[in-house]
């Protein structure tokens, strides 16, 4: 395995760049099946059937090996994958919510700024020092945040924004989780732990919030349930390979195929703003990995 000093010498590995390359394609294909069926269906019985399609991927992978999924959920830490699973599901079901209300490539950006929200909140949750360096990414990213917002002002135009907001909160809620977590978990397990307590949480919601799906719409969810478990565990498989601060640059190759899908299915189009607001937020995100290793990612 690659020491971290080699990583950032340029000595990346080839096979972590197109596991991570791979992960983020998957999960803009996640986000695109996600705002067909958002449009339509209400955002938590979207996450249930993301979680409820994704538990079976989750479950063939922890079958690969000599230990048993049994033996594998006795050694996890299940206080700690249960509050990281809580806040991973959160930052799902805003995100589900949030994208009806604008266009793709913004949603996703919007939601990236999770990284920058870990820097304000580290020193209060994870008692860490907030440095200069980090406190001006951050400030420099939510500025690219409202520019890729720009509310007119208008209820509405907030209520998109907002959802995505609550989304990156959750995300970077969870961010912080994961450091509390053993590092002896392993991720396979935590994967499925993820994908089941989801499918349970989310199915105490559907009484409250459902309508009948169409075997159309749930093809797409079994998709979108499949394509997201593929993208967490290939981005699991690059992180081991290489330092997280080393391929932060690749993640927001999502954004790019978010665009490109929207545009591609919606005629959405990104404005010169947006693009700059998206630029901001990329380029102190990036800054604010190289800095503290985040294992950053979708939460899709």
């Amino acid at each position: 395995m690659p020491s971290i000093t080699a990583t950032r010498a340029g000595q990346l590995p080839l096979a972590s760049i197109g596991c991570i390359l791979a992960s983020m394609l998957c999960f803009a294909i996640v986000d695109a099946l996600a705002k067909v069926v958002a449009m339509q269906y209400p955002p938590n019985e979207v996450t249930f059937f993301r979680m409820l399609f994704g538990l079976v991927p989750a479950w063939a992978m922890c079958c690969i090996g000599k230990r048993s999924l049994t033996g594998r959920i006795r050694t996890l830490d299940v206080r700690g994958q249960t509050m990281r699973a809580l806040t991973l599901l959160g930052a799902s079901g805003f995100f589900f919510a949030g994208l009806p209300f604008i266009p793709l490539g913004e949603a996703v950006a919007i939601a990236y700024s999770e990284t920058l929200i870990v820097v304000v909140l580290a020193p209060f949750i994870l008692k860490e020092k907030l440095t200069t360096r980090g406190a001006w990414s951050a400030c420099i990213g939510f500025a690219g945040v409202l520019l890729v917002v720009r509310p007119g002002g208008g209820e509405a135009n907030w209520f998109g924004p907002l959802l995505l907001l609550a989304s990156a909160l959750f995300g970077a809620l969870s961010i912080m989780q994961i450091k509390r977590i053993r590092a002896t978990d392993d991720s396979r397990t935590t994967v499925f732990f993820f994908s089941a307590v989801g499918t349970v949480v989310t199915a105490c919601t559907l009484p409250f919030s459902w309508k009948t799906p169409t075997l159309q719409a749930l093809a797409i969810m079994a998709l979108l349930g499949a394509f997201a478990t593929a993208g967490q565990l290939l981005m699991t498989v690059a992180y081991r390979r290489a330092d997280a601060g080393a391929l932060a640059p690749f993640n927001y190759t999502s954004i790019v195929w978010a665009a490109l899908f929207g545009y591609l299915a919606w005629g959405e189009t990104i404005g010169t703003l947006s693009l700059a607001g998206i630029a901001l937020i990329v380029g102190s995100a990036i800054a604010v990995a190289w800095q503290r290793k985040l294992p950053e990612g979708p939460n899709a």
